[in-house]
This record gives C-alpha cells, sequence and structure tokens, in this order.
C-alpha cells in the first residue's frame, strides 16, 4: 500500500494541482488505498458511511493527510461511487 501512497505524491509534484479519479467504497473496516484499476482510477475504502457527506469529508481528509496536500476538494461526483477530486500542493 506504501508504494500507491508515494505514486500519489510524485504525482503531485509533478503536476499541481493534481486531478485524480477514486472509487469509494464506504461502510469498510478501514480508511485505505485499495488499487489502482487498469483505467488509473483509486479505489480507496473508507470507513464513513455515505450519509450528509460523511463519506466525502472522509475522503477529502484521508487524501490531504496523505500527500501533504494544502487542498482537496472533489470536483465532480459528490452524490456517486467515482469521483473526480483535485489535489493542490
Amino acid at each position: 500500500m506504501n508504494t500507491f501512497f508515494e505514486q500519489l505524491k510524485s504525482q503531485l509534484k509533478e503536476k499541481n494541482p493534481l486531478y485524480i479519479k477514486v472509487k469509494v467504497i464506504s461502510k469498510s473496516p478501514k480508511t485505505e488505498i485499495v488499487d489502482i484499476m487498469e483505467d488509473g482510477t483509486y479505489k480507496i475504502r473508507i470507513s464513513a458511511q455515505p450519509v450528509r457527506g460523511q463519506a466525502n469529508v472522509e475522503l477529502l481528509k484521508f487524501l490531504k493527510k496523505i500527500t501533504g496536500a494544502s487542498d482537496t476538494q472533489i470536483v465532480s461526483g459528490g452524490r456517486d461511487k467515482i469521483k473526480l477530486v483535485r489535489i493542490t500542493a
């Protein structure tokens, strides 16, 4: 799983802001990056439930923490499992 973190960090160094596609799996035992799908979408498990935006808030906090970014925002897909996220260094 550390390779996923390092890949995100290096991508953010190369391109700022960085836009990534994320597939969110909510109500998981813990928050973690599971895999990178064939199309480059990051599959991320989130422990929060998708109620009143809780899963989105946890996703953004998680991405901000692991990348050391100053800002993270959901650009599209706020209510969908597949989201486009902007990460700013």
